[in-house]
């Protein structure tokens, strides 16, 4: 699987590491339902560490579709929301 992290690049992951990526989503939420922005910035930045350490760079010469696209550590509440908005599974799929 494919995933763009906005703004930095692709990253090749296994289902398994895809798999283990699912326990970001709930701190996602309750960094959303608690209007908090510090907290939100904390796991965007833990989710995107660690696809960098589980997965491999994707090199810029190499044409790939992407599977799963993911905001950057920066978005805000606001865009994180929007992001969402057409999505029943969160940030990362099951």
């Amino acid at each position: 699987m494919i995933v763009r992290i906005l703004n930095e690049g692709q990253f090749r992951l296994s289902e398994q590491a895809l798999t283990a990526l699912n326990s970001f989503d709930d701190d996602v939420e309750r960094a959303l339902n608690s209007e908090d922005q510090a907290a939100l910035t904390a796991v965007l930045k833990a989710l995107l560490e660690d696809i960098r350490t589980r997965g491999e760079r994707v090199p810029d010469d190499e044409l790939a579709d992407s599977d799963l696209i993911l905001p950057d550590a920066e978005a805000t509440l606001a865009d994180v929301r929007a992001w969402l908005s057409d999505s029943e599974e969160g940030l990362i799929p099951d």
